[in-house]
């Protein structure tokens, strides 16, 4: 049972303007993502079925490493996402998928916020691969109010050799 209160996430998000590619910024660390990734970009785009088909990509050492998956609302709630990264004929199986929830936005879609209701994931996107260090803050600091331990946050590295 989770000690932490709901996870507040954007009321309004208007999938649409938030299709396209986000470049990391920061993030928690995952098993699914080398520590030493570099480069790391993401990119939505809608599906006919109204789901959406996600592409990451990140760099490690010279190669370009890459993950298809499909995200679908929960309760037809755009910024409450699950995502599946298993093969096509494999994303039915239960337990399979992670959330994906967008805790904020910026007004204009330049900067967003993403975590999982149970703390264990945090990402700062931003559509650009650099993001000035006082909005970055603003940022990390609304993930701590919302009950993020940041104490292993990564920041990602950007090397101008970009896998977008």
């Amino acid at each position: 049972m989770s000690t932490h209160a709901d996870l507040k996430t954007v009321t309004d998000l208007q999938l649409p303007r938030y299709l396209g590619t986000w470049y990391e910024i920061a993030r928690l660390p995952m098993k699914h993502e080398p520590d030493d990734c570099t480069d790391v970009s993401a990119h939505y785009e809608m599906k006919d079925n109204g789901h959406v088909a996600v592409l990451n990509r990140c760099r490690v050492g010279d190669s370009i490493e890459e993950a298809e998956g499909e995200a679908c609302p929960v309760d037809n709630d755009p910024a409450r996402l699950e995502v599946s990264f298993l093969p096509k004929g494999l994303r039915w199986l239960p337990f399979t998928k992670g959330d994906y929830w967008v805790m904020q936005v910026a007004p204009d879609y330049s900067v967003a916020l993403v975590g999982s209701p149970d703390r264990d994931y945090l990402w700062l996107l931003a559509r650009q691969p650099q993001l000035d260090a006082t909005v970055q803050e603003h940022y990390l600091a609304q993930a701590r109010l919302q009950g993020f331990d940041l104490s292993r946050l990564i920041h990602t590295p950007h090397t101008g050799r970009p896998t977008a």
